[in-house]
């Protein structure tokens, strides 16, 4: 009997100690962490268009933080997803990465046997780089 009121409270303060450090951890931002990794080399830190890659480009890369200013005031969400995602092909002559078959490749990686929706995932990761870059437009 102690040995199960003992293993009862080290497992009840095991998922205290859990939950305490869990609430101390910071909040992710999926839309930075997406735009660091995978945009900021060419568009910069601040996406102003001047990462360190952006020297090796044939075109510079763009401004992304007047897209909104450069298209009357609003921010054009379906036309950022669909030049990020690429419509899925990776052929023809585009100035930047097809990012939604890269997605798809890593959705791959990510999940490995495990059933899963390829859509689903390169989605929420293009949806939360859109919601960032709306976040970074100038006024």
């Amino acid at each position: 009997m102690t040995s199960t009121k003992s293993f009862r409270c080290l497992l009840i303060a095991s998922l205290l100690g859990c939950c305490a450090v869990a609430g101390a951890q910071p909040k992710v931002d999926l839309g930075q962490r997406e735009y660091l990794n995978n945009c900021a080399a060419c568009h910069g830190e601040t996406a102003k268009g001047n990462g360190p890659y952006n020297e090796l480009l044939k075109k510079s890369a763009s401004d992304l933080t007047t897209l909104a200013k450069r298209n009357g005031g609003v921010f054009p969400v379906a036309r950022v997803y669909e030049v990020i995602d690429g419509g899925g092909s990776g052929h023809g002559s585009r100035d930047m990465p097809v990012f939604g078959t890269d997605y798809k490749l890593k959705a791959a990686e990510y999940y490995g046997d495990m059933p899963y929706d390829p859509e689903v995932y390169v989605r929420g990761r293009i949806l939360s780089l859109v919601e960032y870059l709306n976040r970074l437009q100038v006024k």
